[in-house]
């Protein structure tokens, strides 16, 4: 009876869609241990081994998953020091644990202290120390190497972070500018992890773009995809904001928001999580326009897109954000017929470029200030000098 209760109750289950068994890993708990120290030898006054330490080392490449591969119990052990003997009075240090890590990971205790951020190629971190060796000092017993809990956080780095409501069309611009081929279809929520795309010109520069799982109301505060989503956008240098012109509603018992109010919506959302991120460049691409009522449609929000802070008076008191995103540009486009994409990738280019020239100029003036400052501090001294010096004469 109960055989037949328990396939009768299998076989009403909803099968998990294939897709939402996604592998993408972008936080990892890590149990770590650093090498016991060898043991001295009182007789001869011979000294342990130090125990070995676990690093982490950035590597571009390298995936969450690659390190749950590698150590599947998630747990990661350095060598224990050579204890001290006749014949080698001073012991071998225990062998150290190297653990590759994905560029972009960020090393977090137990309680949310930041240990260390490898956010650079080759960059590394002593996550736990091993154990010194037995001495004189200790009456020649090794000690115990550091055993530390650790969470691997990972916050991809890209150049340009795609950033809009379920089903705006992020899926299919990223398939269009990039040679990322996520999954596109008809309803929201279609991208459930993220993916890096690379948008390749003509001269050979490449551009990476992120194309991440869609806001909802109340991502700040972890709903949805909530920080999972938002924690990839840090990195990014360039906001690309996609909206659908008709308007989005996440079901029938949400309201249905136009597509300016869409705008104020999603920067709001990204104010309340960090407000950092509105300063960060922006472009907002307005999709769908090659469906039937578009052009009606932008005509009536086309005049507040220059000028967010005219259109707040149509926005409901809940959405009106305390500071507005500053948009560098506006491109109607259509990312299904692939309409104004090479617009879009001259814009990217561009922008990024302006930025990063600002950048330099702002790092050149500062160095001249700095430059000056010096001078002047060394002018000062001379001249304190020459009046502490002997007189001639």
């Amino acid at each position: 009876m109960v055989l037949i209760q328990n396939t009768l109750l299998g076989s009403a289950r909803k099968k998990i869609r294939t897709y939402l068994k996604g592998k993408f890993l972008d936080t990892l708990r890590l149990s770590l241990r650093g090498g016991h120290g060898g043991n001295g030898l009182p007789k001869y006054g011979g000294v342990g081994g130090q125990g070995g330490a676990v690093y982490f080392q950035a590597k571009e490449g390298t995936t969450l998953k690659d390190v749950l591969h590698k150590y599947p119990g998630k747990r990661v052990l350095a060598g224990n020091g050579e204890e001290s003997s006749k014949v080698r009075i001073l012991g071998r240090r225990g062998g150290d644990r190297a653990v590759e890590v994905p560029v972009g990971i960020r090393v977090l205790e137990e309680g949310g202290e930041l240990v260390a951020e490898l956010d650079e190629d080759g960059k590394t971190c002593l996550a736990a120390g091993g154990g010194s060796g037995g001495c004189s000092g200790n009456s020649f017993l090794g000690k115990p190497g550091q055993t530390r809990m650790v969470t691997l956080d990972l916050k991809l780095i890209a150049d340009v972070g795609l950033v809009g409501f379920p089903n705006a069309g992020k899926s299919t611009l990223v398939k269009a500018l990039s040679n990322a081929t996520p999954k596109i279809a008809s309803y929201p929520f279609t991208t459930i992890r993220p993916q890096i795309g690379t948008i390749e010109y003509d001269d050979y520069r490449q551009v990476t773009i992120a194309d991440l799982p869609g806001l909802i109301e109340g991502a700040h505060a972890n709903f949805g995809m909530g920080h999972k989503f938002l924690k990839h956008v840090e990195r990014t240098r360039l906001l690309l904001i996609i909206v659908d012109i008709f308007g989005f509603q996440l079901s029938q018992s949400h309201r249905k928001r136009n597509c300016l109010e869409n705008i104020y919506a999603l920067n709001r959302e990204l104010e309340l999580y960090d407000k950092t991120l509105l300063e960060k460049p922006c472009v907002l691409l307005v999709n769908k326009m090659d469906k039937e009522g578009a052009i009606d449609e932008i005509c009536k929000y086309d005049k507040y897109f220059g000028d967010l802070q005219d259109g707040l008076k149509h926005c409901p008191e809940e959405l009106v954000p305390r500071q507005l995103i500053n948009l560098e540009r506006v491109i109607p486009i259509s990312a299904k017929s692939v309409t104004e994409i090479d617009k879009v990738k001259r814009t990217i280019r561009e922008v990024l470029d302006e930025k990063a020239e600002e950048k330099l100029r702002e790092q050149e003036a500062a160095k001249t200030v700095e430059d000056d400052s010096e001078t002047r501090r060394d002018q000062q001294l001379r001249g304190k000098l020459r009046e502490q010096g002997p007189r001639i004469g």
